[in-house]
């Protein structure tokens, strides 16, 4: 089984991209991240800030959560498309990446020199396209935005499958014409539960806050930041009782022949989403998961307030 990748869907460890692969993939996302900072101060609805830190847990504990897939696969949420849709692009790529940067550095899940690429391929590709695809429902019937999510979500995996083999394909990790098709094979039937969980999330979300799927958002949070914490605290005590199948991105490697090339974190914090002095138990892997919950939604609640301090001093 790979080593700190094993869990998580198209998580890239170091030693499967060429280090200039690698180099160009941090530029290009530090790029991005740099717009994006600047665009949420100017744009940032101080509203959003309770939600961006809630979303950004629910999707760091559905990410623990493999499901399996036909052929001894299993997958698991990404969230980009959820996260671009609901929060907008710029704050919704913010959370991304720091779900994927806690995890790489936290729980030693994807490399330190792959983070770039991992936001890259899990934060900004995915977003993007599935945020893109859902502006063409604006203004149609919930029904029809609905379905039209479910499309974006299902192509942002497709895309960002596709991206992760291109990026092996340059660095020479395996041949085109190999992990192309064997990427987007496993990807097609993981992306349909990419799909199915962001309508069921958006169709919650419709439920008990209408108004967030909507331009301009309600204020008056209470209840909903407390219900939405402990719907991702529910998903981490399911960890344990995750698929424990090869994931697309492994299943892929180990088939293509790649697997060995992975290269081990050069420090543990909570390797695998354990606590180390808990051992491989389910009792860890909550522990783990509670923490990252809180982590990932305390750092992102932060930078938003830093982003709408800043944009406030500025307006003054």
């Amino acid at each position: 089984m790979l080593a700190n990748t094993a869990n998580i869907l198209l998580h890239i460890p170091d030693g499967f991209l060429h280090l200039l692969v690698a180099v160009a993939c941090w530029v290009v996302t530090l790029i991005v991240l740099g717009l994006a900072v600047a665009n949420t101060r100017r744009d940032l609805d101080e509203r959003l800030i309770p939600l961006a830190g809630i979303m950004a847990a629910f999707i760091f504990a559905a990410q623990m959560l493999n499901f399996p897939v036909a052929g001894g696969t299993s997958g698991h949420f990404i969230g980009a498309a959820l996260a671009f849709i609901v929060l907008g692009p710029w704050l919704g790529l913010l959370a991304m990446a720091a779900v994927i940067a806690v995890q790489a550095l936290l729980f030693q899940d994807g490399g330190l020199l792959a983070m770039g690429a991992n936001i890259l391929v899990m934060g900004i590709i995915p977003g993007f396209v599935a945020w893109a695809i859902y502006r063409l429902s604006a203004g149609r019937a919930w029904r029809t935005r609905l379905l039209t999510a479910g499309v974006a979500a299902w192509l942002s995996v497709m895309m960002a499958a596709l991206a992760v083999a291109l990026l092996l394909a340059f660095s020479g990790t395996s041949a085109l014409r190999v992990v192309v098709p064997a990427m987007l094979g496993v990807h097609a039937l993981i992306g349909i539960g990419e799909a199915l969980i962001t309508v069921a999330a958006l169709s919650f979300i419709r439920a008990a806050r209408p108004s967030l799927l909507e331009e301009g958002h309600a204020a008056g949070w209470g209840g909903w930041v407390a219900g939405g914490l402990a719907v991702a605290l529910l998903l981490v005590l399911a960890a344990p009782f995750a698929s424990g199948h090869p994931d697309g991105l492994e299943w892929v490697a180990e088939s293509a022949g790649f697997l060995h090339q992975a290269e081990s974190a050069p420090y543990a914090i909570l390797p695998d989403y354990t606590v180390p002095f808990l051992g491989q138990t389910g009792l860890s892997t909550i522990v783990a998961g509670i923490i990252g919950v809180l982590l990932v939604a305390a750092i992102v609640v932060a930078i938003a307030r830093v982003a709408a301090t800043r944009d406030v001093r500025k307006s003054n």
